[in-house]
């Protein structure tokens, strides 16, 4: 178990420094970074000065060294368009799309366990229709589109809840559930096939046989089985959801990392925008990491050599 957590270490540590090679290279790749920071009509003595100010005009492999070194100390410099250290920009921000993304997948979870597990134990019967009907929607709904459909049912027609920003438990329901239904139809046929799959085991059967209550087979023997499955996606659906709430934060103004992103790359605020790219990868290498150390630890098939 030491060995495969040190292997795991070593490759989130590489893949994190190909992050940051990406990030670097990136906005080189388009032409001149320092005319990419500067007004579109910006003179030439404009657009030197901002390469100067930046040290845009050191060899590469400098700027590379400064670049990183920086990012190891959270330095990626000063917000062109806030005018304050980018990273605490970001981090000021996570809360607001943590909550989200934790609210978005609570949703998720709350109605794709049951509908996944009651339609895989019942093939061919409504709720089955159900469960498949639920992942089929909420895999080709585009979430966007979701989002103002809530906004004109629910905000505009019903005045339920709020259409915008983050005050309270309402505000948050509606992009809630416009970021959540996607997973919530992921995890509805994922668990919907780990079912029908456990279902045909040996040691199901013999429960069954023995006279063991149906509750007590679904809970003690197949959810724990199906969990093993949804505990390995669900560390990548997190990450997936942090860094996909750009759309859902702008249509509803929610004060997050997506929302801010979406105005750093209107502002052409380029170290702003690679603050957020690295912080953004991070937490996902981060969450992938602790996804396998759990499925390790909560799957007892798997055998790690130290």
């Amino acid at each position: 178990m030491q060995r495969y957590l040190f292997t795991r270490v070593i490759q989130s540590g590489l893949l994190m420094l190909g992050v940051l090679v990406i990030t670097f290279f990136m906005v080189r790749l388009t032409g001149d970074p320092a005319r990419t920071m500067v007004p579109r009509d910006a003179s030439p003595e404009r657009v030197e000065q901002m390469r100067v100010a930046m040290g845009f005009d050191d060899p590469l492999i400098i700027q590379f060294a400064r670049y990183v070194g920086g990012a190891v100390r959270g330095d990626f410099g000063q917000s062109l368009h806030y005018r304050a250290p980018s990273m605490r920009l970001v981090l000021e921000r996570v809360p607001a799309t943590i909550q989200l993304t934790l609210a978005a997948l609570g949703f998720a979870l709350l109605f794709s366990v049951p509908l996944g597990i009651i339609g895989g134990s019942r093939p061919g019967t409504i709720w089955d229709t159900l469960a498949r009907g639920f992942g089929l929607l909420g895999q080709t709904v585009p979430n966007f589109w979701l989002a103002l459909m809530l906004i004109v049912v629910f905000s505009v027609e019903l005045r339920w809840f709020p259409t915008f920003g983050r005050s309270g438990f309402a505000s948050v329901v509606l992009p809630a559930v416009a970021l959540g239904f996607f997973p919530l139809g992921q995890f509805t046929r994922l668990i919907r096939s780990a079912v029908l799959e456990v279902r045909s085991e040996d040691y199901i059967r013999t429960a069954y046989s023995k006279g063991i209550e149906e509750w007590q087979v679904l809970s003690r023997h197949i959810f724990r089985n199906v969990s093993i499955t949804l505990v390995s996606i669900l560390g990548v659906q997190f990450g997936y959801m942090l860094g996909g709430s750009i759309y859902i934060e702008s249509i509803f103004a929610w004060p997050g990392i997506g929302r801010m992103i979406n105005e750093a790359v209107q502002a052409r605020d380029f170290p702003l925008v690679q603050a957020i790219a690295v912080f953004s990868a991070g937490f996902v290498v981060v969450l992938n990491l602790l996804t396998d150390i759990a499925y390790a630890l909560i799957d007892p098939r798997i055998r790690y050599e130290d």
